[in-house]
C-alpha cells in the first residue's frame, strides 16, 4: 500500500508543478511532509474505502509551531483530495482538530480482548496476543523474524532501526511454539507464499476477530491497550517508554493518556502531606 502511495505522491507533486504552478520551495515542503507522514499514518480498508488515520503523525508533530502543523496537515489534505479525484477513494480520520489528547485511540478493555479470543482460531489468537503482550507496531510484527525469538525475549527492530528487547511471557511463548510446529515459515513469523505477510491481511485478521463480538479494533489500539495496562498497574513510565520504543517518556505519557485515578494514586504516594490528618 505505502509503495503505491509513494508512487501517487510523485504524481501529485508533478500535478502541483505542471497544472497548479506551485513554486519549487512549496513543492519541496509538500514532498518532505508527505514522505514523513506516510511512514506514520495508519492506513486500513473499510468497506472498500481506504481510511487514513493521521493521529500517529499528529502525535509526532504535536510540539511544532501551530502554523507549521497547519501547513503539514494542509499538504496531507491536498494529497488525499487528489487521490479521491483520481479514483483512489479515501477518508481522513482524526483530521478535525489539532488538540491531540482528545482524539487518542481508546484502549480495548482486557475483558473485551479475552471475550474476542474465545471465537478466534489459533492463528488469529496468536496475532492478537502478540500485539497485546508485546505492544508492537504493526510494521514491527510484520518484520518479526524467527531468529529474533528466544525463550524469554523477543528482539524488535523499531523506527529508525532502533533495537529493543521485550519480555516474552510463558503463555505467549507456548502459543508461538505451537504455531511454529504447524507452520513451515522460513524467515518471518508471518508469511504467505514464502513472502512476508502484507499489512492489509494482518490488519484484516485483527478486525475480523473483534467484529465477532461487535466492536471495531485496530492493531494500534491493542498496542495502546498494552501500554495503558502496564501503566495502570504502576509499571514505571521509563520502562514502558523503553518497551514501546518511544524516544521520549513525554511521548509515552501523552500517548497512553494516564487515567485520573492513577494520577491521584501517584500523587497520594508522592506528596509528603498526603495522609496527614
Amino acid at each position: 500500500m505505502k509503495k503505491l502511495l509513494n508512487k501517487k505522491r510523485i504524481e501529485f507533486l508533478d500535478y502541483l508543478k505542471d497544472v497548479r504552478g506551485y513554486s519549487d520551495l512549496t513543492l519541496k515542503s509538500y514532498n518532505e511532509t508527505l514522505i514523513e507522514a506516510l511512514t506514520e499514518i495508519e492506513i486500513y480498508e473499510d468497506k472498500g474505502i481506504n481510511i487514513f488515520n493521521i493521529m500517529p503523525y499528529r502525535l509526532k508533530i504535536k510540539n511544532l509551531n501551530p502554523k507549521t502543523i497547519s501547513k503539514k496537515l494542509s499538504a496531507i489534505r491536498g494529497f488525499c483530495s487528489y487521490l479521491n479525484d483520481n479514483g483512489f477513494k479515501n477518508i481522513l480520520k482524526a483530521d478535525d482538530t489539532i488538540k491531540v489528547a482528545k482524539t487518542l485511540p481508546k484502549p480495548i478493555s482486557h475483558k473485551n480482548i479475552i471475550e474476542a479470543l474465545k471465537y478466534a482460531d489459533s492463528d488469529e489468537r496468536l496475532i492478537v496476543i502478540l500485539f497485546y503482550t508485546l505492544g508492537l507496531r504493526i510494521s514491527e510484527l510484520l518484520n518479526l523474524k524467527i531468529e529474533d525469538i528466544s525463550n524469554e525475549w523477543i528482539r524488535v527492530i523499531g523506527k529508525g532501526n532502533k533495537q529493543r528487547d521485550i519480555p516474552l511471557i510463558e503463555s505467549t511463548k507456548k502459543l508461538l511454539d505451537e504455531y511454529l510446529s504447524t507452520h513451515n515459515v522460513k524467515k518471518y513469523l508471518f508469511e504467505k507464499n514464502d513472502e512476508k505477510l502484507s499489512e492489509n491481511i494482518l490488519r484484516y485478521k485483527v478486525t475480523k476477530v473483534f467484529k465477532r463480538i461487535g466492536i471495531k479494533v485496530t492493531p494500534h489500539q491493542l498496542r495502546h491497550s498494552y501500554a495503558t495496562s502496564l501503566l495502570n498497574e504502576s509499571a514505571p513510565i521509563a520502562d514502558v517508554s523503553e518497551l514501546l520504543g518511544h524516544s521520549s517518556m513525554a511521548t509515552t505519557q501523552i500517548y497512553t493518556k494516564l487515567g485520573s485515578a492513577l494520577k491521584q494514586q501517584n500523587y497520594n504516594k508522592a506528596h509528603p502531606l498526603c495522609g496527614v490528618k
